[in-house]
């Protein structure tokens, strides 16, 4: 059945819900909704103007079946595609318009829901056949029971629809109407159900397989593709496609694998803690699944073969295929039943007659050879069928090889590549860990400078600190020989003072005196102050070399050999140029490159020389000072 018959199907019980006088004929209004909907449902664009455009003339009478099927036809079906549409919403729309004329309801307490009788309805229309009035006749009524009835894991029961249809002889010969089903499935005269639950998951289940084309669903585990982990799946197989999703609600899909002619289904062995396995080859994925148990590997891989080879004959749907062959099975067993009544019925009225028990053997040789021309017939497509898979065998066998070769040159290039990349990360990561030790190397370098540059300075204040200090104590002492001679002075004078009898005394000397004594407590005062000044130099000096000290085993420490490839030329040179093991300069190191770069330049003006020497002086001091401690500047 073709997706055109089966949509006129359902368009048929619309279309006579609409007539309501039952003549035959429905008019344009109620045409115009019907298309409305009919437009909206099957997803094609609106045209209003159409139906007007299509019946135009002076009649405002209704339109009959046969009048609206052009139409129908032309501007709604022609322009159907499978998959543009949802067919059990499309089926929904003409049972809700059919329902409230046709359908007298479900009485209390029945055992069936109204989504039930959709689901029957929907069954009935598949099952029905293919003349109007649409009706099933009781061998496919006696099928969808069974199918319930094995869904509900219980006895198949025919007695009620032999009784049934016993006492309703035109059920027999013309079939039963979809209303006259629902009632008698509403009243439980043609199947015992003791569960209502129990018969809507049957129900369903039947519902999903014929309707719906689920040829199978359950849960199996599947191997990722990108993680490559195993993880359980919800599956439902259809003829063109195999979905699965996180659960068997069917609200999260994860995938789908496309079936088609060029697919394959082969055995896996066990592995990776897993068993039953098998695989599903497209022509771009290999899908490894594996199913809970040895029977459901057998059921799981019968099921997807029968998908490919409805695939591989261009049949959309099982059941439609069961049908057509239960109907010309029907018929070949009716033609058989008149034909051995006939061949009867001739046999007991010419019994004495010769020459028709003559044909009739001719006729019997007839058919035996026709038997045996038919079985060499079949023997041959037998061995034609046994080449043929000999030959996809070995093209398959053939595939894998390619295909496994493939693999395995792509998996080196991956671990070369992957190798590659680890050797460019190790590279870079060496690289940046070399250019941060450079720039801390001369980060430490530029504060050694500074420090040492801090250290001369702080020296030469100390020099000139220390020379204050002397020319004070100089003036000081040259201050004590003159105070001490004016004391004598004094002594001298008091003396002769004492023997000289006019009392008369000399003011100019205790004046001197007293001029001499401020003189000195100004020279010691400001003795103390450089005294003071001295002792901050100094301490500004220690610091200065502490600094000089640290950054100097800061820069030892960076000393190390960046590329530890180097030529041992090229490290025996550099001994030679750096004598120093610590890679580090003292002080007075630091000065003398200073001046061998000034003599170098000779640029310096007559002042920047004599600060020269004065700092080379005071770096002269302070190695003295160091190795009379014993404590060489510039190393630990």
């Amino acid at each position: 059945m073709d997706l055109r018959a089966e949509l006129l199907k359902s368009i048929w019980y619309a279309f006579t819900s609409l007539d309501v006088e039952k003549c035959g004929k429905v008019s344009k209004s109620q045409l115009k909704v019907l298309s409305h909907n009919l437009y909206t449902v099957l997803n094609i664009p609106h045209d209003p103007v159409a139906l007007e455009e299509h019946f135009q003339d002076d009649d405002d009478g209704p339109v009959s079946n046969h009048g609206y099927m052009p139409y129908l036809n032309k501007y709604i079906l022609d322009k159907v595609k499978e998959g543009m549409f949802d067919k059990e919403k499309f089926d929904d729309l003409c049972w809700m318009m059919t329902r409230k004329k046709n359908f007298k309801g479900l009485p209390a307490g029945a055992l069936l829901s109204e989504r039930d009788c959709f689901k029957l309805f929907c069954l009935f229309n598949l099952l029905s056949e293919d003349r109007y009035p649409l009706v099933m006749i009781p061998e496919e009524v006696e099928y969808l029971l069974k199918k319930i009835s094995t869904a509900m894991s219980q006895e198949w029961d025919g007695k009620p629809l032999e009784d049934l249809i016993s006492q309703d002889a035109t059920g027999r010969v013309e079939g039963m109407s979809v209303w006259s089903f629902l009632e008698h499935m509403g009243a439980g005269q043609l199947l015992r159900v003791t569960s209502a639950e129990a018969f809507s998951l049957a129900l369903e289940e039947v519902f999903l397989e014929m309707y719906h084309n689920v040829l199978k669903r359950g849960y199996m585990w599947k191997k990722g593709h990108v993680r490559r982990n195993w993880t359980e799946r919800w599956f439902v197989l259809k003829p063109s496609t195999m979905d699965y999703y996180v659960s068997e609600d069917l609200k999260d899909k994860r995938g789908e694998i496309k079936l088609d002619k060029s697919c394959i289904i082969e055995p896996i062995p066990d592995r990776e803690g897993k068993r039953c396995m098998f695989c599903v080859k497209t022509h771009n994925k290999t899908f490894e699944m594996s199913a809970s148990d040895q029977r459901q590997k057998v059921e799981w891989t019968q099921a997807i073969q029968t998908a490919l080879r409805l695939q591989s004959e261009g049949k959309s749907s099982l059941h439609h295929e069961l049908k057509l062959k239960r109907r010309v099975h029907r018929e070949h067993s009716q033609r058989e039943r008149s034909r051995s009544a006939r061949s009867s019925c001739s046999s007991r009225s010419s019994q004495s007659d010769d020459s028709l028990l003559q044909e009739m053997e001719k006729m019997e040789k007839e058919k035996d050879r026709q038997d045996l021309e038919i079985e060499t017939i079949i023997q041959h497509a037998r061995e034609v069928e046994t080449r043929r898979r000999e030959a996809e065998e070995r093209e398959r066998r053939k595939q894998r090889e390619v295909q496994m070769e493939l693999e395995r040159q792509l998996k080196e290039a991956e671990s070369l590549r992957d190798s590659m990349q680890a050797e460019m990360q190790e590279k870079e990561r060496e690289a940046e860990q070399q250019k941060k030790r450079i720039q801390e190397l001369e980060l430490t370098q530029r504060k050694l400078e500074a420090a040492l540059n801090m250290e001369i300075q702080a020296r030469l204040e100390e020099e000139r600190a220390r020379q204050e200090l002397e020319r004070l104590l100089q003036v000081e002492d040259e201050k004590k020989k003159q105070f001490q001679l004016l004391q004598e002075q004094q002594r001298s004078l008091q003396n002769l003072i004492q023997e000289a009898s006019d009392g008369s005394t000399d003011q100019d000397t205790p004046s001197a005196l007293h001029s001499a004594s401020q003189e000195l407590q100004d020279l010691r005062a400001s003795r103390q102050r450089s005294h003071q000044h001295l002792e901050e130099v100094q301490e500004k000096l220690r610091n200065a070399s502490q600094h000089v000290r640290h950054w100097n085993v800061q820069l030892t420490r960076l000393m190390t050999p960046i590329s530890p490839g180097e030529r041992l030329e090229h490290r025996l040179l550099s001994k030679r140029l750096c004598p120093k093991k610590e890679g580090a300069l003292a002080s007075n190191e630091f000065i003398t490159k200073l001046k061998v770069k000034g003599d170098q330049n000779n640029a310096m003006t007559p002042e920047d020389q004599e600060g020269l020497e004065e700092q080379l002086e005071a770096a002269n001091l302070s190695d003295g000072s160091d190795e009379s401690q014993e404590k060489p500047n510039g190393q630990m």
